[in-house]
């Protein structure tokens, strides 16, 4: 399922489109986003991060459907350009309200690199906590090493 248009504070979240594909590409080859996101086959089931009119990323989310273990897990990538500037956080917390709100998510889940510091640093701004390392978690595309992810998550209750 595709979420709708979704506005936060200073980002627009909407359904990418063909026309973005190029943009995206780009931004995903950035040494600084190359660092931490492989090329993606397709972009058709991610939202495009949009600021002033500006494709500045991606955004997109998974949903556990067990009724036993429900929960949605997020994921994010935005241009370097656009680094440090809020940006990042603003779509984060914007998708997680709109799980919690609309989808009826009682839990979040992030796992950024445990070396992305700079990403641990966003996620915790929305709320999420560690909850541990996943060792030997996910391959570096560039190097083909494992590398350690850290579990992030969020309550719904704890969503500011």
């Amino acid at each position: 399922m595709s979420a709708p248009e979704l506005r936060g504070e200073r980002v627009v979240l909407r359904p990418t489109v063909p026309a973005d594909t190029d943009r995206l590409d780009a931004i995903v080859r950035e040494p600084e986003v190359a660092r931490w996101w492989s090329p993606p086959e397709e972009y058709a089931s991610m939202l495009a991060v949009v600021v002033e009119g500006e494709v500045i990323g991606a955004i997109q989310f998974n949903e556990e459907t067990d009724p036993e273990f429900r929960h949605a897990g997020i994921d994010i990538f935005l241009s370097a350009r656009w680094h440090g500037q809020g940006l990042g956080p603003d779509a984060v917390r914007t998708l997680a309200r709109w799980l919690v709100r609309e989808r009826g998510h009682h839990r979040l889940v992030i796992d950024p690199a445990a070396a992305n510091t700079a990403a641990v640093r966003s996620y915790r701004k929305v709320g999420f906590t560690p909850v541990g390392i996943m060792r030997a978690y996910g391959r570096d595309h560039r190097t083909g090493e494992w590398e350690d992810g850290l579990l992030m998550d969020l309550l719904a209750d704890e969503l500011t």
